[in-house]
């Protein structure tokens, strides 16, 4: 090999280069032949170099080539030469230049492919593409992809050094604790019986590192959580862990601004407002429906409690006396290609549902006629009509939501009601983030919206959440328990009523959304043994069952703990989120499918007996 080693790489060479003998190593990722002559198109992670076997090579170098396929990994050596202007290619980083072979080597030969590596996307499916991941990476779009991830991952590690923070390694093996989804546990060989636990996040060693004075903490750090399949999740994971002492709320918050900014800037070259906005939990749930906002389009939630009274809407009415609530969304004419047909709100009804909806409301706002400027019509629009009242009189009920609402001539008006608030809110949520997709109104990096009027927003859409509910309730266990974890610290103004109210309570706990997703959570720990105790208490953790799980942690807090906070950007999602993707296996170099396996090397797998008796262990099959 040492003779046929490259000399440069396939996206290296330029004008510049011609009359250069150079050596290039590579797949091929495209022959064509064409009357004598034959183009190889050589491909690395660089880029992609022409290569010419011209019509008058010897004939074992042209019966050499005769036998190239796709993917074959070759040696070829070479005189640069420019292109014909007629034959340059701009789309090409090398497309001025191309080399004509003088020797050819066969470093590996390929079988037929499963897929075709593609320069950009494969249509394989995704099992196929897991299964063989590695000819998936070749493609261009992967390569692109890990680079980015890369280029992240050291932009990080650069803000994080400038900024005085200390990159500390936690343990992989740790103590199973209680920390919201199930362990995985690994088995001692040594103590029969009793097990490690692989991390879900670094969230208690942070907390010591901060006791330990080690003011400034950061980590790239793996963590793992045995959860059900669903959705896009992994079972192992990339976050960015942050930790600091002697800081309050906006502390945290600036130094993650300056992160993002830094990140985004070297990596994308993309300049982030210095500032992100800022909701409550309840501004959030109220305008938006989720505490995860996609705000790259507008279409807020809007209270229409006011005209419930006036209406004949029995359902709208019986929400509202159970201590619920009735919320409208208005989509606008301009938003919508054409108005949407009764098939297409049926879709949305039946989305909301999903939600736990009993239904969707509707109305459409028309021009009127003559002295009517604007007029409600279809869905629920009957229940506000009112025959003893001009359309447009201030007291008609009808002109009184178009106006109220903010509606005009087109508009599509839906409208949630439920017994609990939270639940009108989250389904017309649900329906305001499937509009956004549908309509076309979140651009991805590099894409335009479809939005008029400047309905749209820029590509890269963050916010912070504020204000979260410290304890949630859980029906199930009938008790209380914390809505984060237990080590958030609530603000001091709920002190005096942690015990007596705790749904009142709120943390200060902080989430970073970014496109309709929590890219990072975060908060202000407890650093006081006393306090820490209470929240245990009314999360049902008796103190005996508090030193087991948590000695380790609150007996440090007992030797002069200092305050601290800190927060955990997710690494795939962020990347993910660069990249344009939807999803984290796009930006992962070898996930887990949706079923937590890997199609590639069939793991999780069956062990020897051998492995199970030297870990005094028994295996209990499920019964057929």
């Amino acid at each position: 090999m040492e003779q046929h080693k490259r000399t440069v790489n396939c996206g290296a060479l330029r004008k510049t280069e011609t009359g250069k003998t150079v050596t290039l190593n590579g797949w091929v990722n495209r022959k064509r032949d064409h009357g004598g002559i034959t183009f190889i198109n050589l491909r690395d992670r660089y880029g992609i170099t022409q290569t010419v076997i011209d019509e008058d090579a010897p004939a074992e170098l042209s019966a050499l080539a005769a036998e190239l396929r796709n993917e074959y990994c070759i040696a070829v050596e070479g005189l640069v030469r420019s292109r014909p202007d007629s034959m340059i290619n701009p789309d090409m980083k090398t497309g001025e230049v191309e080399v004509a072979v003088q020797k050819l080597v066969i470093l590996n030969r390929s079988e037929v492919l499963p897929f075709q590596v593609s320069e950009e996307e494969t249509n394989a499916n995704e099992d196929l593409r897991l299964k063989y991941r590695y000819l998936d990476l070749r493609s261009a779009g992967m390569q692109r992809r890990i680079k980015l991830r890369h280029d992240t991952a050291f932009a990080v590690r650069e803000w994080m050094t400038s900024q005085g923070f200390y990159e500390i390694e936690t343990p992989t093996f740790i103590r199973s604790t209680p920390e919201g989804a199930r362990d995985y546990l690994v088995p001692s060989r040594l103590y029969p019986g009793k097990f490690y636990a692989l991390p879900q996040s670094p969230q208690l060693y942070k907390q010591l590192l901060m006791a330990s004075g080690f003011d400034k903490y950061f980590q790239i750090a793996r963590c793992y959580r045995d959860e059900d399949a669903r959705g896009d999740r992994q079972p192992e994971f990339t976050q960015i862990d942050i930790e600091m002492s002697f800081v309050g709320r906006d502390d945290v918050l600036a130094m993650t601004e300056g992160l993002m900014g830094h990140v985004f800037k070297k990596t994308l070259g993309f300049d982030l407002p210095p500032h992100f906005k800022r909701l409550s939990y309840e501004e959030a749930m109220e305008k938006y429906g989720t505490d995860k906002p996609d705000l790259r389009f507008d279409l807020p939630l809007k209270d229409f409690d006011p005209y419930v009274e006036s209406g004949g809407f029995q359902a709208f009415k019986d929400a509202l006396a159970a201590g619920g609530a009735v919320k409208a969304l208005v989509v606008p004419a301009d938003m919508m290609k054409t108005p949407y047909s009764r098939k297409q709100i049926e879709e949305l009804e039946a989305h909301a549902k999903i939600y736990k909806a009993k239904g969707l409301a509707w109305m459409k706002v028309s021009s009127g006629s003559g002295a009517e400027a604007a007029v409600l019509e279809g869905g629920v629009s009957k229940f506000f009509a009112r025959e003893d009242k001009m359309p447009n009189a201030p007291d008609n009920p009808a002109a009184a939501i178009i106006r109220g609402l903010g509606a005009g001539p087109g508009d599509l008006i839906l409208i949630a009601a439920d017994a609990k608030r939270k639940t009108a809110n989250t389904a017309l949520g649900a329906v305001r983030s499937k509009l956004g997709k549908d309509l076309g109104l979140t651009a991805a990096p590099g894409e335009k919206t479809s939005g008029k009027n400047g309905k749209t927003n820029g590509p890269f859409e963050f916010v912070w959440i504020l204000d979260f509910p410290l304890f949630e309730y859980n029906e199930e266990k009938q008790g209380w328990e914390a809505a984060h974890h237990m080590f958030s610290y609530p603000q001091e103004q709920y002190h005096p009523s942690l015990e007596s109210d705790p749904g009142s309570v709120k943390g200060d706990l902080y989430d970073l959304v970014l496109n309709g997703y929590e890219l990072a959570s975060g908060s202000i720990r407890i650093h006081e043994p006393e306090l820490q105790k209470r929240i245990f208490s009314i999360a049902g953790i008796s103190d005996e069952e508090a030193e087991t799980k948590f000695g380790f942690l609150t007996n440090a807090f007992k030797y002069g703990a200092p305050p601290h906070g800190g927060i955990a950007p997710g690494l795939d999602r962020l990347v993910m989120l660069m990249a344009g993707e939807t999803s984290i296996k796009e930006v992962i170099a070898f996930p887990k499918n949706s079923f937590a396996q890997s199609p590639m090397d069939d793991c999780p797998g069956e062990v020897e007996q051998k492995q199970l008796d030297e870990l005094h262990l028994s295996v209990i099959k499920p019964a057929p």
